[in-house]
């Protein structure tokens, strides 16, 4: 049985800070709109979707309490409709979609709406804390790093320099504006306030000036954490070829910090039928891939052979990729490996421009894709994001 996507929708992406213009909405409200743009977007019969289940990574304060299961609630949907919440940290958007493709699959759901949420200015990256970063006698004998010191461990080791990555961040900003420019988000919806007037309509982060001398001039991020708290050592004694980190990352060759939600409505051609839509595209393969703690973030790339792999497929049968841009060295090193052409990867920019609001990311990738794909009336895309503590995640889509 196949599973078909029948849409993707998500929202602008706020800054996640106190200054976004999505502080003031709550993490629930930003799921509960999409569900509501769904719904009346496709005049959707809501008593036949079965589950949502939503990608959340800091699962605590005001997204705690099975998050998924609440937006469902305050959508409207119907008592009926079950919610389930999931963290495999980065790649959650992209799990609950690969979740809801395997329950369609197998025959146990005709229907099932996936995604993610995240608000980061509202629940802080980290604060749910967790015992593989915060535990000592877990972190220390499984060289466990901070992010930021894995993707300059990989930009030291594969040989990308400090003028490669801000290279890279800016070039993530003018496709992104260039995108914005033509407007191609045309799944992305605004935000609005309890009176229905629009809060924020467009992705906040963009910057449209920025420029590689501008970037040039900013301090690395992580060149003091691995310095004084010794993970320089750590990553070193556990990749001794490298004698020295080069730190070259920070906030403007990395992934941005906001507040956003996404899903997807997947289902069988039948259920289909019922609700007279058309599919959009079928999910063909999906995969995931472990790493070591250290380099954790190499995950994309064998991740990915694993799911072209599943497919029959090999790397030239993709059209796009979306390789999320946790940091630039992660899509750097994952072209290099692959041996994939920048110009089929992230071409409307990554989150380095437009941010990665952790849980919903692969959602807002997934869509962005479909988007993409069918403006330049191309048929297979891949999704593939890198993963905290050693993971990566990829799933094929196909043109229906």
């Amino acid at each position: 049985m196949e599973a078909y996507i029948y849409d993707a929708i998500r929202t602008v992406r706020g800054k996640g800070n106190k200054k976004g213009a999505l502080m003031g909405v709550t993490p629930v409200e930003l799921a509960t709109q999409v569900l509501v743009a769904l719904r009346e977007k496709h005049d959707l019969k809501t008593e036949l979707v079965e589950d949502v289940i939503l990608g959340c990574v800091a699962q605590v304060k005001d997204q705690a309490a099975n998050i998924a299961k609440t937006a469902a609630q305050n959508s409207h949907y119907g008592d009926h409709l079950c919610g389930v919440s999931l963290n495999r940290f980065c790649g959650s958007g992209l799990e609950s979609i690969n979740q809801a493709a395997a329950y369609v699959k197998s025959g146990f759901r005709e229907l099932v709406i996936a995604g993610g949420v995240e608000s980061m200015s509202r629940v802080p990256m980290g604060a749910d804390g967790g015992g593989m970063f915060m535990d000592p006698s877990i972190a220390i004998p499984g060289h466990v790093v901070p992010q930021g010191i894995s993707a300059d461990l990989i930009a030291t080791k594969f040989g990308f320099s400090r003028a490669n990555v801000d290279e890279f961040g800016y070039n993530s900003q003018m496709r992104a504006t260039q995108a914005e420019k033509e407007g191609r988000f045309t799944s992305r919806i605004p935000i609005k306030d309890v009176n229905g007037i629009p809060i924020l309509e467009t992705d906040e982060n963009i910057r449209p000036a920025t420029t590689v001398e501008g970037l040039g001039n900013l301090n690395p991020s992580f060149a003091m954490m691995g310095e004084m708290a010794g993970f320089n050592g750590v990553a070193i004694d556990r990749y001794p070829e490298v004698e020295v980190i080069d730190h070259v990352h920070h906030a403007g060759n990395s992934s941005a910090i906001v507040d956003g939600a996404a899903i997807a409505l997947i289902g069988t051609k039948e259920v289909g039928e019922q609700l007279g839509l058309k599919p959009r595209f079928k999910i063909r393969a999906a995969a995931i891939h472990g790493t070591d703690p250290t380099i954790m973030l190499v995950g994309p790339a064998p991740a990915s052979r694993k799911a072209l792999k599943q497919a029959g497929m090999n790397k030239e049968d993709i059209d796009l990729f979306e390789v999320n841009e946790a940091f630039a060295s992660v899509p750097l090193r994952f072209m290099q490996d692959m041996k994939v052409p920048y110009d089929k990867v992230n071409v409307n920019g990554g989150a380095i421009a437009l941010g990665h609001p952790l849980g919903a990311t692969g959602c807002m990738l997934t869509g962005t894709l479909m988007d993409e794909l069918e403006r330049q009336d191309k048929n297979t895309g891949l999704i593939t994001l890198c993963i905290g503590g050693g993971m990566g995640i990829a799933t094929i889509i196909e043109r229906v």
